[in-house]
């Protein structure tokens, strides 16, 4: 065991390494994205990657089971909070900080794991309790859904100007472009908050996420 212990600690620093280059590629290339770019991202050498994962799905099908994990253990720590709004805002700052729908682009590419489907529904459960707790609080918007929520981090972890910055490597504006984040955020979420007239059309149901896949 004391052997096999910094082997799995590399591992595991590759894999968050993996994960955080995946993002930042598939945000450009999208699907198309080659397992190269990744590495050379992630500063993992190409062989090594091929030792662990025998094809390109099968990497970003264990990325996409540690992606969720991400979505998992911010919900959990969201609920761990007593005010219920406390709970939401951190689910919501967590995911949109790590990018969470950034493997958006893989869906219909690749195979559903049952690793995957185990932690989305995980990740779903946990969701839902934390947009109930919310609603039963008075503090969340009657009319938004968790679906809502899901898609508003979606659309405001993509492609953001400190990603941008990033891969620009312009560090002088890096603090400005991660502070107009925060703002762009608050006001999302103050969006979210009740005493708003109605939103627009009708709420979007849960296919409209879990149908791409």
């Amino acid at each position: 065991m004391a052997r096999r212990a910094p082997r799995y600690a590399e591992a595991e620093r590759n894999d968050r390494a993996l994960l955080e280059a995946a993002k930042k590629v598939l945000a450009v290339d999208g699907a198309h994205a080659s397992v190269a770019a990744i590495a050379a991202r992630a500063g993992v050498g190409i062989a090594s990657l091929y030792r662990r994962y025998r094809t390109k799905e099968e990497l970003f099908q264990h990325l996409c089971a540690l992606s969720l994990g991400q979505w998992i253990e911010a919900a959990e720590h969201g609920l761990e909070h007593e005010d219920p709004w406390a709970g939401l805002v951190h689910y919501v700052t967590a995911a949109v900080e790590f990018s969470g729908g950034a493997l958006g682009s893989l869906a219909g590419t690749i195979s559903v794991t049952d690793e995957m489907a185990e932690r989305f529904t995980r990740s779903e459960e946990l969701m839902l309790a934390l947009v109930a707790r919310a609603h039963e609080a008075g503090v969340l918007r009657a009319d938004a859904t968790a679906v809502d929520v899901a898609l508003l981090i979606e659309q405001l972890g993509k492609s953001s100007l400190v990603e941008q910055f990033e891969q620009q490597e312009r560090t002088d504006l890096l603090d400005a472009a991660v502070s107009a984040r925060q703002r762009t955020l608050a006001i999302a979420l103050d969006g979210l908050r009740t005493g708003h007239g109605p939103l627009p059309g009708g709420p979007p149901g849960p296919d409209l996420l879990t149908e791409r896949w």
